[in-house]
């Protein structure tokens, strides 16, 4: 098994991309702490990994609020000793996130809470342990479009995705000696809930699909499986890199 003996938070994985991190990461023999607001849909996340078999609890917690994250890791220590990965998963794409002249404050304020200051908070709480350890994965989740414009714009969503990519280099950097690695995937569009609220029509569909040189959007598996690499052994020689999973809109000029 990839991540036999490892324990794994994963924010944001009662449901979509993060509960199937959960489940793959789990059944390749990591301990999953499952973290999220919803509680209904963790414990179901954490209870189906048990009863197939795996290592799994369910730690309710808001990742933007610091006396709740500081809890959740500290139940994590308490429950497992350790913690060997942590995947800052946990993001929101809201519908209306827009040009900065069109874009309210509180909106950029809750993009930034939930998207970057809850890396921020997960990695001050769960660094010092893997300090001690003298072993660790962060992996972030970014987004292609920190490396683009894009004439539709979401400009809060985008500035923390960018947000990200700088803490993965300076976190690299720093915790490198300590035998800590931080990487970010970029996903480019993933058919998920997230996105389809942007398809106001097929046409809108059809015009971002028509950019991606692979020709089909990309599945939540498609950005776990690289999270499963980043968290095992296997990229023990990697850190502070960006890695573009998209298909290939990244390199499409039109």
């Amino acid at each position: 098994m990839r991540l036999a003996d490892k324990v794994a938070i994963i924010t944001g994985s009662a449901g979509g991309m993060g509960r199937l991190a959960a489940e793959l990461f789990a059944s390749e023999g990591a301990s999953v702490v499952v973290t999220d607001i919803a509680e209904k849909e963790g414990e179901e996340t954490a209870r189906t990994i048990r009863d197939s078999g795996g290592k799994s609890i369910f730690i309710e917690a808001n990742v933007a609020i610091e006396d709740e994250v500081e809890r959740m890791v500290e139940a994590t220590i308490d429950a497992y000793g350790r913690v060997d990965i942590l995947y800052n998963n946990a993001g929101i794409m809201p519908a209306e996130d827009a040009s900065v002249t069109d874009l309210s404050e509180a909106t950029w304020d809750r993009v930034m809470d939930i998207n970057l200051k809850s890396a921020f908070l997960c990695s001050k709480y769960t660094l010092p342990h893997m300090v001690k350890q003298g072993k660790g994965s962060i992996i972030n989740v970014a987004s292609f479009v920190a490396f683009m414009g894009c004439t539709v714009a979401q400009d809060a969503y985008t500035a923390s995705k960018g947000g990200m990519l700088s803490l993965t280099k300076s976190f690299a950097v720093q915790y490198g000696r300590h035998g800590i690695r931080c990487n970010a995937i970029c996903p480019g569009p993933i058919e998920t809930p997230l996105l389809r609220v942007l398809w106001t029509s097929e046409e809108a569909r059809d015009l971002r699909l028509d950019r991606i040189p692979l020709g089909r959007f990309g599945e939540a598996k498609d950005i776990v499986y690289m999270a499963l690499y980043l968290a095992s052994d296997e990229s023990s020689w990697t850190t502070g890199a960006w890695l573009m999973v998209d298909g290939g809109i990244s390199s499409n000029y039109f």
